[in-house]
This record gives structure tokens, C-alpha cells and sequence, in this order.
């Protein structure tokens, strides 16, 4: 009986065997093994049998299968699956070995893979708006300004000025480290393909620098995602200009700028350089009415003629970060450029007098031509050391090393030439009359130095406490020289106007304190901190025609707090408040208190007794996710500034005390108080997958209240009451569809209504614009075409008018139309080449948590 139990039991396993699979997986360009790559084994019916991983030799196992024929198939993110049919499993094929199963990228796969991981056009953190620069398609091949447009706190207008919730002072960091020099000027020459992300900091903590009325732009720039080697090449050229706006030349634009970076472990490199040639047509059309009631005179000065931009700027910029373990980390920068905007304003003046006033009776009619052109050249470098040191109790040392130079300045010429156009070579042509011809140069160089010492505590109960010492030195000098020939007094050389030449000097010397704490209780986050900062400041001028140099001190020791809380309602909703004390300490151009001839009719100058503005802001928001990707923000804010700066008209005036009935002053000053209050809302709305639509706007009420006072020509300090409030709103309008995987339409709109000046008003300005934007070759090459600044002839796109006025006095108003239907195109090819692509998968997953 036991010898038969025996026979069938040997039967049955003959019959029901059961076997094994084995297999290898790896990648096929670099032959690397594929860890956690998945084996799926499918019976005839095409019916999930068992799964198995790969293990750390890309090995898999799949035991016990039962006789029958089957089919395998692997596969991993971002590969090309990989199927092994008719799998026969038997008794005479109990072990079966597949060998090495070759997996292949899958561009359309990884494709899919990374639009999963991507990170949401913005994202909160408790002090912090973060902005993802690639859902911003209309800058492609433009610069850091055509990024920042588009968030909801920022405008530019038809000038170029850029403002943070109505105020154009605030701070630039670049890959967190801060900039002296012109913040408009460093944003004028980042180029926007290099940007990864900007961060924009409206109540920064004590910790940061307090410099800047409307907070921070932190400026992140790409870098490696992971070991290996990162290459992307861009080139943009513009099709020839649609409309014809009656200028001497043609714009051109056109551009090309490259990012490698290079990764190890240990080591990461990045170096970059960017050439771009950006012009702009446009023209200029205004009038000046000035009322000289001793003379009992109406002076009226109509004008009308080319005002347009040729810009060419280029850069080169380098990092590299050393991290030999996990406790140090040395990093070396260095970013250099060179900038020069040229902006050309050949303007036909009909100059005439009524007198009496009112009377109709013209007198002293007198037209000539302006050829005015302004050469601003912004050359800086800058040069950084840092280094950090992890301690085993997890408190952290840093220390940082910044200088930088600046060079600002360029000439200006300013001629007045008989005739209605400049058509002619009027220098070589003798026929034509020339009243008079000026130039003035200046040169102004910047040296700054920066020095931070900063110590993170380990973390406590309370939270991380935070510490830190910074010094900061600026020396800025400026040479002005004016120089006047009076052709017809015969003059054959330029001599040197004395009342309009000098010399200036700033030195700014800061000594600061902080320390802040950081926590997370429950649903709770915060942040506390205070920031002592010692200000030494001496501003020297000298007229060329005076012997001695005045000298003008101001000093300061104030204390700048700051807190920040957050609570987080549910894992959709966060609400948070925070309150900061700011400071904008003024720049040498804005103390310059010697009058500049800037153009035919105005005289530029600042004031030497300038004081720097104080700003308390608090503010109180809310940020809340939906379903499907949508959420909505709102911030409601208020801003009061002590000392507010500002630009502002008066009449000129000769040394005698006599008015200058054909020119204004153009002064800046400080004019009193101002405060703000307002709100910032922002949502993205997502209607369908294919269509993303980013919508922020902010709406503020601006009041500013005090008195201007300036020394004028004739050494008399003059006062103007001023008194001005309006309410002012603005918009960004960002609509994305997704026709394919690799191609969208974009249509952005940026709008700023009518806001009220301390003299006036400057108009409505608004800027729409439409992308096309298709990848090629596996998504390595991207095209994208733009249309900026559309009109077709039916708006008034990329115009705006600006209007100053004192009763009694003067009425100004300037009507700037600059160039519409703009159409470029803009090629990027991105070289990625990475050992292991599996971390690059795993990295866009990163990013996204980020």
C-alpha cells in the first residue's frame, strides 16, 4: 500500500510540475542593470498571472508557474516595454532562463512621465510666492523682465520701469545672493531661457537684507538635475517689423545664448553665455504748455517725431560647487556682462508764445529739430566664495563672499538743427542750420562688497534659531561733463559748460545684526526675527565751477522686525499672515543735485539731502487647492512709506532767479508719505486637462500726502503741496491648450490701468501677446513662435500717455506709442546626457514636491 501511495504521488508531480523563470533587464545605451524594473508574466488569455522586481542585479525570479505557455513582459518608467511570447512550461522545460532582456528609452513614455512630475505654476510657502519660469512660453528668448511681467504683483509699463505692487524699489537676489547695483538693469540682461524659477518674498524675514519698499525677486537659475551632463543651445531671430512708424533705421532682433552643466558626486559645474540684440520702433508725441504770469506769457511747445530703442547686451556667467562630504560644501561664482541701450528721440519742436495770456496773439514763433541721443551703457561683474559646514548635532556654519562692479553712464548728444526732419547729414551740410549742438558723458563706477556670517542652531522645542552677521561697502563715483558748441557764434570746438559739469561721490558703509526662529508645531508654522543694521552714509558733490566739495552726512541705527505664521486649515487650505519693516536707501543718480540736460526741454536733477524711505507692511492671505489641479490665492495688504521718493516737475529757473519759460526740471525728491492698501488674487483654473489657464491680478488704493522741497538753479529751496490719490488695478492673464503632447497655444495678457503720480497721471498700458510652441526629435529641439505686443491696427496696444501738471504753472503731457506685432522665432536644442536614467525620472518627482 505505501509503494502504490508512492507511484501516484510521483505521478502527480510528473503531471503538475512546477517551474521557474529567470531573466536580466538593462538599459541599452549604457548597458547599465535595471534595479526595481517589473516582470509581468500573462497566461493565453492574456490574464495577469504573478509580477516579480528586479533586484539590485536586475535579476528577476518568478517561481512556481505551472505548465502552459505564457508570455512575459518588462518594463520600466520611461522605457519601451519589452514582450517574450510563447514561454513554454513543461516537465521537459522546468527551468527556463531568458537571458538578458535589452529595455530602450521611450521618448513618448518619458514624455508622459515628466508632464506628471511637473510643478504647478505657483506654489506657497509660508514667506514666499514661487513661480515656475517654463509655463511662461511669450519669454522665451527674452530676458529675466519678460518672466517677471507675468506674475500677479508685477508690471512693466511703457518705459520699462518695473513695478512690485505699484512700487518700483525692490530687492534682486540672484540664486539667493544679492545684488547692489540697478535691479532693472540686472533683469534687463538674465537671459529668461537660463531661469528655473523666481521667487518672489513680499515680507522677507529678518534674515534677509531689508532693502527694497516691495520685497524680493529671487532669481533661481537652472542647474543639473543629477550626475552626468546638461547642455541647452537657444537661438531667436525676429521677422521684419509689420508696422512702419517712420524711423531711420530698422529694428533688429535677434540672439543666442547656451547653459552647460556638468555633475558628479562630488562636483558641480555650470557655465553659460548669452548675446542678444533687442530694438524697438516707436515714436513720441506731446506738448509742453508753461504760463509765466510776471511776463504775463502762455508758452506752448508742440512736438512730435521718433523715439525708439536699439538695445544689444551680453553676458557670461560660471559656478562651480564642491561637496566633498556630507558636512562641507564650497561654491565659487562669477557673472560679467555688458549692456548698452541707445534710445534715439529725433523730435520736431513748433515753439510759440501767447502774450497776453489768452489773447491769441502768437509772438516768438520759432520750430527747429531735436536730434537727441541717449547712450546708457550698464556694465557689471560679479565674483562669490561660499562655504557651509554641517555640524554632527546638526547645526550649520555659512559664510559668503560677494563683490561686484558696476559700471553705469554713456554720452549723450543734443542737437538743435533748423528744418522739420534730419533727413540730410546736417553736421556735413552747410545748407542746413545748426542753433546749437551739446554732449555730456558721465561715467559712474560701482564697487560693492558684501561679507555674511550666518550660524543655524541645532533644532530646539521652540524651533531653529537663526543668526547672523553681514557688512556691506559701496563706493559709487560719477564724473559728469557737459560740453556745449555755439555754431552760431562761430564756435568750431565743444568747450566745457561749467553750471552743468561736476563731480559726485557716494560711499554707504552697513553694519548688520539679525536673529530669527523658525518652527512647525502641529498645524502650525512660524517665523520670528529681528534685525539690527547700523547705516553710515557721505555723498560728496562739487560743481566744476566751485573750488570746494560739499559733503553731506546721514547716518542711522534702526531695528527691522519681522514675523511670518501659517496655518495649514486641512491639506488644501493654508492661511498666513506676516508683517516686515523695509527700508530703500536711494540711489547716488536720485542725490545728484546739479541740473542735467537731458533733452531740449528738461533739465534732470536730483537732491543731496535725499532721504531714504521706511515701509511697514503687513499683510493677510489665503491659499486653497481644488480638485484637478485648481487652486486660488488672494492677499490683502497695506503699505505706509515715511519719506516717499519721487519724480516730479518744476519750472527752471536761470542762477538769477528768472523762469525758463521753455523748460522744465525734472526732480526727484522726497515728497512726504504715501500709504497702500490692496489686494493680490491669483488662480489657476484648469477647465479641462489639454487647457491650463493662470490668472492673477491686484487692485490697490495709492494715496500720497506731503510737500516737495529742492534747491533750484538759483539756490532758492522752493516747496509744492502734494496731494494725490487714486485707485489703481492691474492684470496678468496667462491661457495655456495642449493640442498634442508637444504642442500649445499660449495667449498672455498684461494690463495696468490709469495711476496717479505726485504730479499727474500716467495712462493705461497694456501688452497681449500669443505663442505656438511645438518640441521636435524626442522633445530635444523646441520651437516657439511669438507674436508680442498684438494691435492689427484695432488697439492701442504698448502705448501709453504721461501727464504732469501744476495750476497756474505748466501742463505736460507725452504720448508714448511704441512697436506692435512683433514676430519672432526662438529655437532651443537641450543636449541631456545622463549615465543613469532612471535618477532622471525620479528627479523630475523631486522637483514636483519641491
Amino acid at each position: 500500500m505505501k509503494k502504490l501511495c508512492t507511484l501516484i504521488l510521483f505521478y502527480l508531480i510528473s503531471n503538475f510540475s512546477f517551474s521557474q523563470i529567470i531573466g536580466k533587464v538593462t538599459d541599452k545605451e549604457s548597458k547599465d542593470v535595471l534595479e526595481y524594473a517589473t516582470a509581468t508574466l500573462y497566461n493565453q488569455k492574456g490574464e495577469v498571472v504573478t509580477g516579480v522586481v528586479t533586484n539590485q542585479q536586475g535579476m528577476f525570479f518568478i517561481e512556481n508557474v505551472n505548465s502552459g505557455t505564457y508570455s512575459l513582459e518588462t518594463t520600466f518608467i520611461g522605457y519601451q516595454p519589452k514582450k517574450v511570447e510563447n514561454i513554454r512550461v513543461d516537465k521537459k522545460n522546468a527551468f527556463i532562463d531568458l537571458g538578458t532582456l535589452v529595455l530602450s528609452i521611450a521618448s513618448s513614455q518619458l514624455d508622459a512621465v515628466v508632464i506628471k512630475g511637473q510643478a504647478a505654476t505657483v506654489s506657497h510657502k509660508i514667506d514666499r510666492q514661487v513661480f515656475e519660469t517654463s509655463k511662461f512660453q511669450t519669454s522665451q528668448g527674452g530676458s529675466a523682465v519678460d518672466v517677471v511681467k507675468n506674475l500677479p504683483s508685477v508690471t512693466v509699463n511703457g518705459e520699462g520701469a518695473i513695478s512690485v505692487r505699484g512700487s518700483n524699489s525692490f530687492a534682486v537676489l540672484l540664486n539667493g545672493k544679492p545684488t547692489q547695483g540697478d535691479a532693472a538693469s540686472i533683469l534687463a540682461q538674465l537671459p529668461a531661457n537660463a531661469l528655473e524659477k523666481v521667487e518672489l518674498i513680499t515680507a522677507p524675514s529678518a534674515k534677509y537684507d531689508p532693502e527694497g519698499t516691495a520685497g524680493i525677486l529671487n532669481i533661481i537659475t537652472k542647474k543639473g538635475a543629477t550626475n552626468g551632463d546638461y547642455a541647452q543651445v537657444n537661438v531667436r531671430g525676429g521677422f521684419p517689423p509689420i508696422q512702419d512708424y517712420n524711423t531711420k533705421e530698422y529694428p533688429q532682433r535677434y540672439g543666442i545664448d547656451a547653459t552647460y552643466n556638468t555633475r558628479t558626486d562630488d562636483w558641480n559645474f555650470s557655465v553659460g553665455a548669452s548675446y542678444q540684440r533687442n530694438d524697438i520702433s516707436g515714436r513720441r508725441e506731446g506738448g509742453l504748455d508753461i504760463v509765466n504770469t510776471t511776463n504775463d506769457t502762455h508758452r506752448f511747445l508742440p512736438s512730435d517725431g521718433e523715439r525708439s530703442f536699439d538695445e544689444v547686451s551680453y553676458n557670461g556667467r560660471f559656478t562651480v560647487d564642491y561637496t566633498p562630504n556630507d558636512a562641507d560644501e564650497f561654491s565659487l561664482g562669477m557673472y560679467a556682462g555688458k549692456r548698452q541701450k541707445d534710445r534715439l528721440a529725433d523730435i520736431f519742436y513748433n515753439n510759440y508764445t501767447v502774450s497776453p495770456i489768452g489773447s491769441g496773439t502768437i509772438e516768438n514763433e520759432f520750430s527747429y529739430y531735436n536730434h537727441n541721443l541717449r547712450t546708457r551703457k550698464g556694465d557689471f561683474a560679479l565674483a562669490s566664495f561660499d562655504y557651509a559646514h554641517k555640524f554632527s548635532d546638526k547645526s550649520k556654519l555659512s559664510t559668503s563672499v560677494l563683490y561686484e562692479y558696476t559700471f553705469l553712464g554713456g554720452p549723450t548728444e543734443n542737437d538743435n538743427v533748423e528744418g522739420t526732419d534730419l533727413s540730410d547729414d546736417y553736421l556735413t551740410d552747410d545748407s542746413i542750420k545748426i542753433y546749437q549742438q551739446e554732449k555730456n558723458t558721465n561715467d559712474n563706477p560701482l564697487n560693492g562688497i558684501r561679507f555674511n556670517l550666518d550660524y543655524q542652531w541645532k533644532p530646539m522645542s521652540l524651533g531653529t534659531l537663526e543668526t547672523g552677521y553681514q557688512f556691506r561697502h559701496l563706493d559709487h563715483k560719477g564724473d559728469f561733463d557737459y560740453q556745449r558748441k555755439n555754431v552760431s557764434q562761430g564756435e568750431t570746438d565743444f568747450s566745457q559748460v561749467p553750471e552743468f559739469s561736476s563731480n559726485i561721490e557716494l560711499k554707504r558703509i552697513i553694519h548688520a545684526a539679525y536673529a530669527q526662529v523658525t518652527g512647525t508645531k502641529e498645524k502650525w508654522n512660524y517665523n520670528a526675527g529681528i534685525r539690527a543694521e547700523l547705516m553710515n552714509r557721505e555723498y560728496k558733490e562739487k560743481l566744476v565751477s566751485e573750488p570746494n566739495q560739499n559733503t553731506y552726512q546721514f547716518d542711522y541705527f534702526k531695528l527691522f522686525p519681522s514675523a511670518s505664521l501659517q496655518y495649514k486649515v486641512d491639506d488644501k487650505t493654508n492661511i498666513k499672515a506676516a508683517y516686515s519693516k523695509r527700508v530703500d536707501r536711494t540711489t547716488t543718480f536720485k542725490m545728484n543735485s546739479f541740473a542735467e540736460r537731458e533733452h531740449s526741454e528738461v533739465y534732470e536733477q536730483g537732491d543731496n539731502k535725499l532721504k531714504p524711505e521706511f515701509i511697514d507692511l503687513v499683510e493677510l492671505g489665503v491659499y486653497k487647492k481644488f480638485k484637478g489641479g485648481n487652486s486660488m490665492f488672494a492677499t490683502a495688504y497695506f503699505r505706509h512709506t515715511k519719506n516717499v521718493i519721487n519724480r516730479v516737475n518744476a519750472l527752471a529757473y536761470e542762477s538769477n532767479g528768472v523762469v525758463i519759460d521753455s523748460i522744465l526740471n525734472r526732480v526727484y525728491s522726497n515728497v512726504g508719505k504715501s500709504n497702500a492698501i490692496g489686494l493680490e488674487i491669483g488662480a489657476t483654473i484648469k477647465p479641462s486637462k489639454k487647457w491650463t489657464n493662470f490668472i492673477g491680478a491686484n487692485i490697490y488704493n495709492y494715496a500720497i500726502d506731503g510737500v516737495m522741497s529742492f534747491n533750484h538753479r538759483d539756490g532758492i529751496r522752493r516747496l509744492y503741496n502734494i496731494d494725490s490719490k487714486a485707485t489703481i488695478y492691474s492684470f496678468n492673464v496667462n491661457s495655456t491648450y495642449s493640442f498634442w503632447k508637444n504642442a500649445s497655444l499660449q495667449f498672455t495678457l498684461n494690463y495696468i490701468s490709469d495711476r496717479n503720480t505726485a504730479m499727474g497721471q500716467d495712462s493705461r498700458f497694456y501688452t497681449p501677446n500669443l505663442t505656438f510652441r511645438k518640441t521636435f526629435w524626442n522633445d530635444n529641439l523646441t520651437a516657439t513662435l511669438q507674436w508680442q505686443n498684438i494691435d492689427m491696427g484695432l488697439l492701442n496696444s504698448n502705448e501709453q500717455r504721461i501727464t504732469t501738471s501744476r495750476p497756474g504753472e505748466f501742463y505736460t503731457t507725452t504720448n508714448y506709442v511704441y512697436e506692435v506685432d512683433v514676430v519672432s522665432l526662438n529655437l532651443t536644442y537641450t543636449f541631456n546626457k545622463l549615465r543613469n536614467k532612471s535618477k532622471f525620472i525620479e528627479s523630475e518627482f523631486g522637483k514636483r514636491e519641491f
